[in-house]
């Protein structure tokens, strides 16, 4: 069994709920897998899973997040949320449904202001790429710009030092002790280095 079969049955376990039919999973990696990603694939999907593992005791919701990823769009979290409360109403209670795309849009903005302690966590799962080592940090570059390969050089050196700029000019990339403690100086080292790059395309 594999860590994406075992986390899906145990996402389905842990809210006390059966396991949908084979085909809805099978549809779900089928959406990872799609040619234009290159970071936002099964393996993105495994990562993350692997720092959930370690931070599991802190949190208990599942979602699909980037189930729905189209670098031309602007609703990707928004429409993979309502994908996730559309599947697991059918098989979750509706509040549990709801918790869970909830859960999913907060990865829109990553803004952690207001936010419960689940939603923290699970922001800092989706960014703990940025405290990756560095060989694994730069592939995740090299796959953005990938994903973005539609968007001019200049436009896209300019967009990328934008949104790098603003997670290093944070007071803290990571909002949880467990994440901060672990990533945020090689974080920091990560973004710093990728931005001077950037500055000299």
């Amino acid at each position: 069994m594999g860590l994406l079969d075992a986390a899906w049955k145990q996402c389905f376990f842990d809210l006390g709920a059966p396991v949908p039919p084979a085909r809805i999973f099978e549809g779900l990696l089928a959406r990872y897998r799609e040619p234009h990603r290159a970071y936002h694939t099964t393996r993105h999907l495994e990562e993350c899973f692997g720092w959930f593992g370690q931070a599991r005791h802190l949190m208990q919701g599942p979602g699909y997040h980037d189930a729905i990823y189209d670098t031309h769009a602007s609703d990707n979290e928004l429409r993979s949320a309502q994908l996730a409360t559309d599947v697991f109403e059918m098989f979750v209670c509706g509040t549990d449904a709801r918790a869970i795309g909830n859960l999913i849009s907060a990865t829109a903005l990553h803004s952690t202001e207001g936010a419960g302690s689940e939603i923290k966590i699970m922001l800092d799962i989706d960014l703990s790429i940025l405290g990756a080592a560095r060989e694994r940090f730069d592939e995740y570059e090299r796959q953005v710009r990938f994903e973005y390969s539609w968007v001019a050089p200049d436009a896209f050196r300019d967009g990328r030092t934008k949104v790098l700029r603003q997670f290093l000019d944070r007071p803290a990339i990571f909002s949880t002790p467990f994440f901060h403690e672990r990533l945020e100086a090689p974080a920091r080292e990560n973004l710093e280095r990728s931005l001077a790059t950037l500055a000299h395309q």
